[in-house]
């Protein structure tokens, strides 16, 4: 595949390790009816890679991160994007979202995103990708 650098799809950063994070993906990628995402997991080299050409601190961000062509977004701004692209019946309730103040959001996604291990657990290592969507994901 091509270096991370040069996808044309918007890119989905996620905590690989993190088991609700591990099923909001599969969610994403059953409801991508326009193949739009591709992901890799924060604890990949692509995010090394993307981090790097982006200025984006993995390490104090503790957020999902969807990089579209040169754009970030992060915590609910990047929850908001995803939502726009899906085909859910529960996508309108996050375009909702979007009216509140990002300041607002931001705080309950923090509260969340910081619960999120307690809550749901945590993996090992990061998911593996069935055969199916192997090539969602990069590496």
């Amino acid at each position: 595949m091509a270096s991370a650098l040069t996808i044309k799809k918007d890119i989905i950063l996620f905590d690989g390790i993190c088991n609700f994070c591990n099923s909001y993906i599969n969610y994403v990628i059953s409801h991508d009816e326009h193949n739009r995402f591709v992901f890799a997991s924060l604890q990949s080299d692509t995010a090394k890679e993307l981090s790097a050409a982006h200025q984006i601190d993995l390490q104090s961000l503790n957020s999902i991160i969807v990089i579209h062509h040169k754009k970030i977004f992060t915590r609910s701004d990047g929850i908001i994007h995803i939502a726009k692209h899906l085909k859910s019946k529960w996508s309108w309730l996050l375009l909702l979202a979007g009216y509140i103040p990002q300041s607002v959001r931001d705080y309950f996604y923090t509260l969340f995103a910081n619960r999120r291990y307690s809550w749901f657990g945590q993996a090992d290592s990061c998911m593996i990708p069935t055969k199916e969507v192997r090539e969602k994901f990069l590496t």
